[in-house]
């Protein structure tokens, strides 16, 4: 039995499944079909329907979909050797592991088996090696689309059933994914909306402006994370690492907006204590009485303005402290962005780690 792949046509991961066409070569021996090809006019082969003789009953076991060969004929050989060939375009069941999704290499088994007759009376062996098999697939093989054809290896065994022995051989079909379309669709979009996000955060923009990009560019990052979320299976046992790469980026934007929502308030609260504090200074009589009924309890008549310190031009206490809390802000939006850039090559230091690994 030899085995030649021609195509993959397509690879469905929500669904888990694997399309495949390949051409499969049987030959087996039948004692008693033989003839001397002197006595038939020097005929040594003939072709005849698949129905006319014996042939292997063969299934595949991942099968969940497929066309059946239309080219049910074998050649009958003078000796009695039979021979077919026949292509197949089936869809496979394949358990996909995208964890390092689009960067990820994927193996898939194709086993060829027959239930009716135990291995005492049916066996299934290769005629080449796995080598052999391999550089003539890649000599047929006809897609140059997503998914590259790497290698193939092949496994022959025994079944066990009910105390039967039946024999089995499975074809490890190999392939690796062409990462260059989500890089360009995906991962470099992403990249480039997280930079601009970084050169508003530490651009000479006015607080209000910087707010109305960041917004802007976590609703088009949200655009991105909805294309992954068409082409990822709604189920797996680990995240993708590209789900975290988004869901990562995605939170770094958001932080970077809550940054500059926090420096504006302070920059807000800092000029109304401004405010409050000039207009003591220009007109100090301004500043709230006491109640006449607490005259009588002995409590002072009224809240003294703050008194000045020696020298005419020296400032109130209070504008002392205000002049210590407008230092403040520049200092703590130093602090914020730093941190926050700190925190982003690490990590994108840890996602270049995982996908490399």
């Amino acid at each position: 039995m030899d085995f030649f792949l021609v195509a993959i046509l397509s690879v469905v991961e929500k669904l888990q499944t694997v399309s495949f066409y390949f051409v499969l070569n049987l030959e087996w021996q039948n004692p008693f079909a033989t003839w001397d090809p002197q006595d038939f006019c020097n005929i040594s082969e003939i072709v005849l329907p698949m129905d006319t003789y014996w042939s292997p009953p063969i299934f595949i076991l991942e099968r969940v979909n497929g066309q059946n060969p239309e080219l049910n004929y074998m050649v009958l050989m003078h000796n009695g050797s039979f021979n077919s060939t026949r292509p197949f375009q089936v869809t496979l069941t394949c358990s996909l592991i995208i964890l390092k999704f689009p960067f990820d290499t994927q193996m898939c088994n194709l086993t060829i088996a027959s239930f009716l007759y135990p291995v005492t009376d049916f066996v299934m062996k290769t005629r080449r090696t796995p080598a052999e098999m391999m550089k003539d697939s890649q000599s047929f093989f006809l897609t140059d689309g997503e998914w590259k054809f790497t290698n193939l290896s092949i496994i022959e065994y025994t079944e066990m059933m009910d105390d039967r022995g039946f024999s089995l051989v499975t074809y490890v079909i190999s392939m690796e994914r062409r990462p260059t379309l989500y890089i360009l669709n995906l991962i470099l979009p992403t990249c480039a909306l997280y930079l601009l996000d970084m050169a508003v955060l530490f651009g000479p923009s006015s607080l209000e402006e910087k707010i109305n990009f960041q917004i802007a560019i976590i609703l088009g990052s949200s655009m991105l994370a909805v294309i992954l979320n068409n082409s990822l299976p709604t189920s797996s046992n680990k995240p993708p690492i590209i789900v975290v790469f988004f869901l990562g980026t995605f939170l770094l934007m958001i932080m970077a907006a809550l940054d500059t929502f926090f420096l504006l308030y302070q920059q807000r609260k800092s000029l109304r204590l401004d405010k409050v504090l000039r207009s003591f200074q220009q007109d100090p009589h301004k500043l709230p009485k006491r109640p006449p009924g607490n005259l009588a309890k002995g409590s002072p008549q009224l809240l003294h303005p703050p008194r000045k310190a020696q020298g005419q031009g020296q400032p109130t206490k209070h504008l002392w402290q205000l002049q210590e809390l407008d230092p403040f802000l520049p200092v703590l939006e130093k602090v914020l962005l730093y941190s926050h850039l700190f925190l982003s090559l690490f990590f994108f230091t840890v996602i270049s780690v995982k996908w490399s690994s």
